[in-house]
């Protein structure tokens, strides 16, 4: 009754460890099968094997090998490292200790006749795999109980293992171990038990077959890739279905997993130009005049204009600055002032500013051509005399007083008639212009300086109606 009471500890002992969640999610259980060895020398000594597992690897004296199959084990992984186990083993022992002969003070073996070695063993072992970082080499510890019988003797015993499994792929390996089992009842002697054997895990389940078990998977019925816990990547862009707004088509990580074929910032799926870069604000579109219209809606797309005339510029019929939207007079060169249309003459500040371009036109030294860079005033002067179409203008020439008198004089009609013939060519009506030369009569400065002759050297425009 009192073993009885031992074996029910130990079993007690073994089932509230294997309550716990499985350690090895993928391939919870293993088979090992192997081969054991039974060693009890010495028998009957307080320390195991005699002082400091004296004579431990004495294979030849002391170990009782059976040359078969003689060790199979269940185990089934439980949570934080451990694993339980549950043995059953065969053996034949022939070598029982040693005797001692006090005369010669030699041992010899101690030899008897076969006797039946049976065992079942309970273990929880705790693996020190994860703390050194390996994925090949298992050491382990563990604790336990079990039954022994010897021929028709047995009883219960308290176990502690070392073992070492080396893991040749994830699913086979070998174990090598050995136990010190402390038997409860004298009549059964303390022994050690070696065994090696090889391991199958299996148990792993994975429904979508994509290498990953259902465990693991976040997507176990469908097949995915490792990086995503098993969760699919149907267009291979890096981006998993589930977090991929276009889970069928390859994009960037930027848009969710969506294309931008055009590379414009816009993924194709909210861009009206896919397949030509464009603006953000086009919705992908190109705008080539940069007007603010889209090309396909633009009806001239190189040439910028307002949405309001379809990306065309406004036209100025007249060339007067105001476009014909807002000129009242589009065939009529005007002012602004006069919403497009031409004043009918000129005011006082008008011939002021007309007259202050004339009188800065240069000639060519004694010559009635005109210098490079008078053609800037000369185009002011176009421009003012197309404002007002209806007024007619007399065009003045006068020189300073050097050379003879009828030189000058004829000087002075030579260059008014030169800017008459510039604005004629220019687009002014010739009715509506007449040049006349006064030579040195008519000077506005002294003729004995040299600053007077430049004023005097000068063409007036008069305002006739």
């Amino acid at each position: 009754m009192k073993n009885l009471s031992r074996l029910l500890f130990v079993v007690v002992l073994l089932i509230s460890y294997s309550t716990t969640n499985a350690q090895d999610k993928n391939n919870p259980w293993a088979v090992t099968v192997g081969a054991n060895a039974v060693d009890p020398y010495p028998v009957g000594e307080d320390t195991p094997q005699g002082d400091y597992f004296d004579e431990y690897f004495n294979v030849t004296d002391h170990w009782n090998i059976l040359p078969s199959l003689s060790t199979v084990s269940v185990s089934r992984y439980l949570s934080d490292g451990f694993t339980f186990t549950a043995t059953g083993s065969l053996n034949r022992i022939d070598k029982f200790g040693s005797n001692f002969d006090p005369v010669t003070g030699e041992e010899s073996t101690n030899n008897v006749d076969d006797l039946t070695y049976f065992a079942v063993d309970g273990r929880v072992s705790y693996s020190f795999m994860d703390l050194i970082n390996s994925k090949s080499f298992d050491p382990y510890l563990g604790v336990g109980g079990g039954y022994t019988w010897l021929d028709n003797v047995g009883a219960g015993t308290l176990n502690g293992s070392l073992g070492l499994r080396y893991w040749f792929t994830e699913k086979i390996g070998i174990d090598v171990n050995s136990t010190y089992k402390h038997a409860f009842e004298d009549y059964l002697p303390k022994h050690f038990q070696h065994s090696v054997g090889v391991v199958f895990k299996f148990g792993g389940v994975d429904t979508d077959g994509d290498g990953i078990y259902d465990q693991d998977d976040a997507c176990p019925e469908e097949a995915g890739l490792e990086i995503f816990n098993g969760c699919p990547d149907s267009d291979n862009d890096g981006i998993q279905d589930s977090k991929d707004d276009c889970p069928n088509t390859a994009g960037l990580a930027e848009f969710n997993g969506c294309p931008d074929s055009d590379g414009d910032g816009v993924m194709d799926k909210d861009d009206k130009c896919p397949s030509v870069a464009g603006l953000k604000s086009l919705m992908g579109c190109p705008d080539a005049d940069g007007d603010g219209v889209a090309d396909g809606d633009d009806n001239c797309p190189n040439e910028a204009g307002p949405a309001a005339n379809n990306g065309c510029p406004w036209p100025d019929t007249d060339g007067d600055g105001i476009l014909d939207k807002d000129d009242k007079c589009p065939n009529e060169a005007g002012v602004a002032a006069n919403n497009g249309c031409p004043e009918v003459k000129p005011t006082e500040e008008v011939m002021e500013t007309l007259n202050s371009y004339s009188r800065s036109i240069l000639f060519e030294s004694g010559k009635a051509t005109f210098q490079k860079q008078t053609d800037q005033v000369l185009q002011a002067m176009v421009a003012i005399f197309k404002q007002y179409p209806q007024a007619n203008f007399s065009i003045e020439g006068h020189t300073d007083s050097d050379g003879s008198r009828k030189m000058n004089q004829a000087l002075s009609e030579r260059r008014a008639n030169a800017v008459r013939d510039y604005l004629i060519a220019n687009g002014i009506n010739a009715d509506r212009l007449t040049a006349a030369g006064f030579g040195e009569d008519n000077p506005i400065a002294s003729n004995s300086t040299r600053a007077g002759k430049k004023e005097n050297r000068r063409v007036e425009v008069k305002l006739k109606n």
